[in-house]
């Protein structure tokens, strides 16, 4: 059974509308919520902690990956299992703030745990902090995520979901920057700029350089979610204790479920976006691996390769929550994805002496890093990727959001949650079997343009119009 019309405060307006659901600071405090989230992305899943992780703490560099590869499973499955379950619970109660103040701050605790991660001592508290960071990050992401359709009006969520993911890159971006200048090049490098010991007169023989991005993420996610949680308006509560919300929210995600039927249009997107999303996030992962193997980029190399990426990824969110504005999200998706396939094939095309496939360059033995036409073409197309990455990631979470029922938003953003970690294993997978069978980096990587390509067939099949609830 349909319900008919939504509950008035939960409702924000339609197109129609002049005017706004929540003032320009809160929209600003809510696009300060990316700035807060990026630097643990960026610090401790992406770029620094990962080489301590199983370079240094682990006994063996197999080993390390090995523990990395579990850590990140664990986390995926657990943010799999319960999210969608919270959601419900979390719609089912009203407010999302008491849930966000909670995930936060486990985040913030799993990431000051990390200076503890001492060489010579054991793996497991490590990994139990490492989870603990993640599933209250991830979970953060999903009540934060739903609260967008209720302080923007429909027309303007994909401006400033855009908006917001050209932020967090730029955070990324400042986060990296500041920890390479104030932590890692003193002492290394001679330059003006760069002090000559490390901030705060942190060890690096005792590691407290690297130990020290786990409490700075942390402190960071804390401090610049205050915003959001101070001007950011909620939802009204509807009188209901934690165990009767949580068993609304089990009865709701029931209902959903049995539902699925009746959003067939969701679940024809979630599907489609989980098949492009994850042959996305795997090139971004393993292109790094492909460049460092190929143009022989150590650490540094690769710092400044992820920050360019960022950059242009940057570049990407803002232009793409212009073009979600005004051609709609479905467009923006399809158009950008076509740019992630284009881009990505012409990226394979390069080698230390080689472009487009075909024609070779000389190069010399001891060139320098991106002084040689490969590196650079490389460069310039990764930069090309970046853009066309950047709105794919902003206007997939604008599409969940035009489509969902504004009563159901934050169960169906903790389905998104669950579709795009239950199957991230897929591509690596995949990935990693075909590299083994062929021996060959290309071939492996090219299984991602199916995955890709089929998700965007999908896309094609995907309504832009907004679900109705059912009763619960």
């Amino acid at each position: 059974m349909v319900v008919e019309g939504a509950v008035p405060e939960m409702q924000p307006p339609h197109d129609g509308y002049e005017g706004e659901p929540a003032s320009n600071v809160a929209q600003g405090a809510w696009v300060l919520y990316e700035w807060a989230n990026q630097t643990y992305f960026s610090l401790i899943t992406i770029f620094l902690f990962p080489p301590f992780f199983t370079q240094v703490l682990a006994a063996n560099p197999i080993e390390g990956q090995a523990y990395w590869g579990y850590v990140q499973a664990t986390a995926g499955i657990t943010i799999a299992l319960f999210s969608p379950l919270l959601g419900a619970m979390a719609d089912a109660a009203g407010p999302r703030k008491p849930w966000i103040v909670f995930t936060t701050l486990l985040c913030a605790a799993g990431c000051f745990s990390l200076w503890f991660a001492v060489p010579g001592q054991p793996l497991l508290p490590v990994a139990v902090a490492l989870v603990v960071a993640a599933v209250g990050m991830e979970f953060t992401i999903i009540f934060a995520n739903a609260m967008l359709p209720t302080i923007a009006s429909d027309r303007r969520i994909g401006l400033l979901s855009g908006i917001g993911i050209g932020v967090g890159q730029l955070a990324a971006i400042v986060a990296l920057v500041l920890v390479l200048l104030l932590l890692q090049l003193p002492g290394e490098v001679s330059a003006s700029f760069i002090p000559d010991e490390p901030l705060f007169g942190l060890s690096k023989e005792a590691y407290e350089t690297d130990r020290i991005v786990g409490p700075i993420s942390g402190l960071w996610f804390v401090v610049f979610m205050l915003p959001l949680l101070l001007l950011v308006p909620d939802q009204k509560a509807k009188g209901l204790g934690r165990r009767e919300a949580a068993r609304q929210g089990l009865i709701r995600l029931v209902a959903t479920i049995r539902a699925a039927g009746h959003f067939r249009n969701i679940a024809i997107y979630l599907v489609s976006r989980m098949l492009f999303y994850d042959g996305m996030t795997a090139i971004f992962v393993f292109g790094g691996i492909l460049a460092a193997s190929l143009f022989g980029w150590g650490a540094m190399e690769m710092a400044v390769y992820g920050i360019w990426v960022t950059l242009f990824a940057a570049f990407g969110a803002f232009v793409g929550g212009w073009a979600d504005l005004k051609l709609g999200s479905k467009r923006t998706l399809v158009g950008s994805l076509v740019g992630v396939l284009a881009t990505f094939i012409v990226l394979l095309s390069f080698d230390r002496n080689m472009i487009f496939y075909v024609i070779e360059v000389p190069v010399a033995e001891d060139a320098a890093a991106f002084t040689t036409v490969p590196q650079q073409l490389f460069l310039l197309t990764v930069g090309l990727f970046g853009m066309t990455v950047g709105p794919v990631i902003a206007s997939s979470r604008t599409m969940m959001a035009r489509i969902s029922p504004k009563e159901m938003m934050t169960e169906f953003f903790g389905l998104f949650a669950l579709v795009g970690k239950a199957t991230a294993w897929i591509a690596p997978l995949l990935i990693g079997i075909v590299t083994e069978v062929t021996q060959n980096q290309r071939f492996g990587l090219m299984i991602t343009v199916p995955l890709i390509l089929i998700g965007l067939i999908g896309l094609l099949f995907v309504k832009e119009e907004r679900a109705s609830a059912v009763v619960h």
